[in-house]
């Protein structure tokens, strides 16, 4: 199945869904739950965002070290989906939904159920869950959910997603996790807390919210209630960590809440309705983050002026916010003024010249404008995107037109190649690896990758 990723996609999921098309009578199995559950499901999408990485990212690393593990090597994504849930998968790959970060009102809150999650991968839990699925793996059945259709999402657009498949069969029946390594993930958790020194209060103030849920339906709980086990013990054991804890009153800086108020007010922006974030957000508030949801929203609208009036205060006031002259840098191309887009996207590159959305997002600007002079600097800022994030199809598609546009046919036709292996689609990845071929030098380490393509087994 070709399937097309903007900037979202994956070579472990790739690689994965090979040992999917191998699989046995667990993957029939699977099927037939598809068939019975799908249809009703909401369906899993993913998004990607800079800002919203960036924030997720500062909370976890010091969590991810204090649990011995290596930050590059997990994988962050974002659910978009309003229930409130968490799940980890396919070995380090941790999965948030948009509703846990909207519905945590403090960054704390958010860093304890990434701390649990956390608990999770170091905890071994994935592999034990993997025995008992007949010699398979959650992470088959994530790339399944992953890998039947696109994945996708403009650079910086949080807004835009493709279906994936049913997210209750994963959750509900293949990501649930015993009442023991429920607790053992919460004991770890606090002890990553406080070994960084944070507030496992945030934690318990999450998994309250779930309490009186575990008499309802299936249908009526959140997901992470179902997949995550909830019951009284557990919870006074955490309560008791957190009370001998000497960072329980500890508080988040004012800055991250500010951050965390953002990404929230911005998700807002994107994920509903214009009338809905007025609502929320109404002009009376003046508020960073109620003027950052009525810009997005005034975006939507097509209502360019007045998402400008919103924006452009709000730039003076924090010029040193990468993510507000990206905002303006997106607005800007999706209204058709990709010339005018570049320097706010220049802008926020060079204030988080580490950040490979934006990245993206400036070079997409460039090539746009079809300006011969801005083709080299464009590949240049998609090259540097892809040392950070490899699993970026949509980069890789906008490299291929750059190359192209350079006369550079060889890595025109690898970029292709790339762009179609991180998507699924083998036949055409080994078309255009072999097409490179043609024109790279024998046995140059572009040449080789294009012979891994043409080499890969379906």
């Amino acid at each position: 199945m070709e399937t097309e990723t903007r900037p979202l996609g994956g070579f472990e999921t790739i690689m994965i869904r090979r040992r999917l098309r191998s699989s046995s009578s667990f993957l029939a199995a699977f099927l037939a739950a598809v068939l019975c559950f799908a249809a009703p499901a909401q369906a899993i999408s993913l998004i990607r965002d800079a800002e919203i990485e960036h924030t997720i990212r500062m909370y976890s690393e010091p969590i991810f070290r204090a649990a011995g593990l290596n930050p590059e090597a997990i994988q962050l994504h974002l659910v978009n989906d309003n229930s409130m849930n968490a799940f980890v998968a396919g070995g380090q790959r941790m999965f948030i939904n948009t509703g846990m970060i909207r519905r945590t009102e403090t960054p704390n809150m958010l860093i304890g159920v990434i701390a649990h999650e956390t608990g999770h991968i170091a905890g071994g839990h994935l592999v034990t869950r993997r025995a008992a699925m007949e010699g398979n793996s959650a992470a088959a059945v994530l790339s399944f959910l992953l890998g039947i259709g696109a994945v996708a999402a403009g650079a910086g657009d949080v807004g835009t997603a493709i279906m994936a498949g049913g997210s209750s069969i994963a959750q509900r029946n293949l990501l649930q996790y015993t009442r023991a390594q429920e607790a053992s993930a919460d004991q770890a958790a606090m002890t990553y807390l406080n070994q960084v020194g944070w507030s496992g209060e945030g934690l318990v103030e999450t998994f309250s919210m779930f309490r009186g849920y575990e008499v309802m339906s299936d249908r009526q709980q959140d997901p992470y209630l179902r997949s995550h086990p909830l019951n009284t013990d557990r919870m006074n054991a955490l309560e008791e960590r957190v009370e001998k804890s000497p960072y329980k009153d500890k508080k988040d800086p004012p800055e991250w809440q500010f951050e965390h108020d953002m990404i929230r007010a911005k998700l807002a922006g994107f994920l509903d309705r214009p009338a809905v974030t007025m609502r929320r957000y109404p002009e009376s508030d003046t508020s960073a983050p109620a003027r950052y949801a009525r810009a997005v929203a005034y975006h939507k609208s097509s209502r360019l002026d007045n998402a400008m009036e919103e924006l452009e205060p709000l730039i003076a006031e924090y010029p040193d916010n990468p993510f507000l002259w990206e905002l303006k840098g997106q607005i800007l191309f999706e209204s058709g003024k990709a010339a005018e887009a570049i320097a706010p996207y220049e802008k926020s590159v060079d204030l988080l010249s580490d950040s490979p959305l934006l990245q993206v997002g400036l070079a997409q600007a460039m090539l746009a404008t079809e300006r011969p002079e801005l083709t080299q600097p464009a590949v240049d800022h998609l090259e540097k995107s892809l040392r950070y994030d490899r699993e970026n199809s949509f980069a890789f598609h906008q490299l291929a037109i750059g190359y192209s546009r350079l006369g550079d046919r060889g890595m025109a036709e690898l970029s292709t190649a790339e762009r179609y292996y991180i998507a699924g689609n083998l036949p055409q990845a080994k078309q255009h690896a072999y097409r490179a071929q043609e024109y790279l030098s024998s046995g140059s380490p572009n040449w080789l990758r294009a012979q891994d393509i043409m080499n890969a087994k379906g």
